[in-house]
């Protein structure tokens, strides 16, 4: 008999090629002994889930013939200047002003005045004449000294020399105007600092949408290739369960960040003046907004920027003038004054203008209060205490915009740095994501990895996101304390 030689490396070779072979159907046969058992287990769908594709409605969008609009940051804050309703208000509440100054001086010009009396007497006055005939006998006659018709039209001309009260119109029509113009400016900051923000916060939800899109994509790769490696008998079948229910919740999490866009278009609409049956779209330069981000911290605050302290000032002024109108409430009220009357009469009607007797006169009127029960008195002092309320609301006034620019300052510094280290997390989080996956591909880790490093890739791309523009609003709100916002 002849000799047989074994090479042992041969023999192992081909007992690792057997062993892999086998696996499949050791796997598939321990699966359906599973089945039969009465396992509770989930079966795999017997079609593979397509996870491209999916029925999420995108960002809701309102149907119009004519052509959508595309604005900027700078295009909504231009459109809210022109058409928001509130802005418009505080425009016309202006002209409301100066027309009011007009309407309080015209005092100072001439009043003129035309009035005219028709006037029938049913009795009149008469005299009584006796005369002596020279027999001893007299006749009395009765003689009428007035007219049974009269028709007396008139002109009345006055002009005020001097009054204290259009004294104190005149110096207080200016500041008048310019505490309207001062409620219009304080409007324009507000819509500027709104409009931005409820921009940023829109522009935010639509990335963090993108994301959850992007995640919701890989998760459907990760659900095909744990059901093809469970298909397969290389990885248990809660795998390919923890892919499904981890891809159902960013589904969940994208169909309600598709639905919060719909209220913030609304609110940036209202922001706007924007028509509620049209729609607009919004976009921004990334370059633009990443170099707007920074901001001069050194700068110190400087109180006579706020447009409040500004108003508070002006209220002021006008509060003096008041007290300057009460204390000099003594001084005489002077004016000239000229009258012309012209005096039509007859006893026939038919020809009552058929004479005329006219009467014309000029003088100077002058009132002065000597004595007004203390009511003088009374109202400076209470001018002064008001004007006391105002050095107060001053104190508080400087207080609060010091509250307000530490907050604003102090957001924006902690953002700002937080900002920095989320995204170097985004960038860790990425490649930790990449090569956990190819570990998973590769059977080195378990699928609980991958799920771990899918949550922490979003939870980075979202929090960045969120720090971003939570940054740009903290600027916003920092420019607002310090008096900044530019229209």
């Amino acid at each position: 008999m002849a000799k047989i030689y074994y090479n042992k490396s041969a023999i192992r070779a081909s007992l690792l090629i057997t062993c892999l072979f086998c696996l499949p159907f050791i796997s598939y046969s321990q699966t359906k002994t599973a089945t039969n058992a009465g396992s509770k287990s989930i079966a795999p769908p017997l079609v593979v889930p397509d996870t491209t594709k999916n029925s999420l409605l995108l960002p809701v969008v309102i149907k119009d013939t004519g052509k959508v609009q595309y604005f900027t940051l700078k295009q909504c804050i231009d459109y809210a200047l022109q058409h928001q309703p509130g802005l418009n208000i505080a425009l016309i509440n202006v002209d409301v002003a100066k027309t009011t100054n007009a309407i309080s001086l015209s005092g100072w010009l001439p009043q003129v005045n035309a009035s005219g009396d028709l006037i029938h007497n049913i009795q009149t006055n008469g005299s009584t004449t006796t005369t002596n005939n020279g027999s001893g006998s007299t006749t009395t006659t009765t003689n009428k000294t007035g007219y049974t018709n009269s028709f007396v039209p008139g002109v009345a001309v006055t002009q005020t020399i001097f009054n204290p009260s259009l004294l104190y119109a005149y110096k207080s029509a200016p500041l008048y105007v310019k505490q309207a113009q001062q409620v219009t400016d304080s409007t324009k900051i507000f819509l500027v600092s709104s409009v931005s923000k409820s921009f940023y916060t829109l522009l935010n939800t639509l990335e963090q949408i993108n994301v959850f899109k992007e995640d919701t994509a890989r998760l459907g790769k990760s659900l095909r290739d744990a059901y093809h490696q469970y298909k397969g008998g290389i990885v248990d079948e809660t795998d390919y369960e923890q892919a499904d229910i981890t891809l159902n919740n960013s589904k969940a999490q994208l169909k309600q960040a598709n639905e919060n866009v719909v209220p913030q278009y609304a609110t940036l609409k209202k922001l706007l003046g924007y028509p509620v049956d049209k729609q607009f779209n919004v976009v921004f330069d990334t370059l633009e907004m990443m170099n707007s981000i920074h901001i001069d911290t050194t700068e110190q605050l400087q109180y006579e920027k706020r447009i409040e302290f500004q108003s508070l000032k002006t209220s002021k002024d006008l509060q003096s003038q008041l007290v300057n109108y009460y204390k000099f409430a003594w001084l005489p009220t002077l004016s000239a004054f000229f009258n012309y009357d012209l005096t039509f009469a007859n006893n026939n009607y038919n020809n009552l203008l058929s004479s005329s007797y006219p009467n014309s006169y000029v003088g100077l009127s002058f009132s002065l209060p000597i004595f007004t029960g203390f009511s003088r008195v009374n109202n400076v002092k209470k001018a002064r205490l008001q004007q006391q309320i105002l050095d107060w609301d001053e104190t508080d006034l400087k207080s609060a915009i010091n509250v307000e620019y530490t907050s604003a300052l102090a957001n924006y510094k902690g953002n700002y740095y937080n900002l920095q280290l989320l995204q170097r997390n985004v960038n860790l989080a990425r490649r930790v994501y990449f090569v956990v996956d190819l570990q998973y591909k590769q059977g080195i880790v378990a699928y609980l990895n991958v799920i771990t490093a899918e949550s922490n890739l979003m939870t980075s791309e979202i929090s960045y996101l969120n720090a971003l523009f939570q940054v740009l609003s903290n600027k916003i709100d920092l420019q607002k304390a310090m008096g900044n916002i530019s229209y």
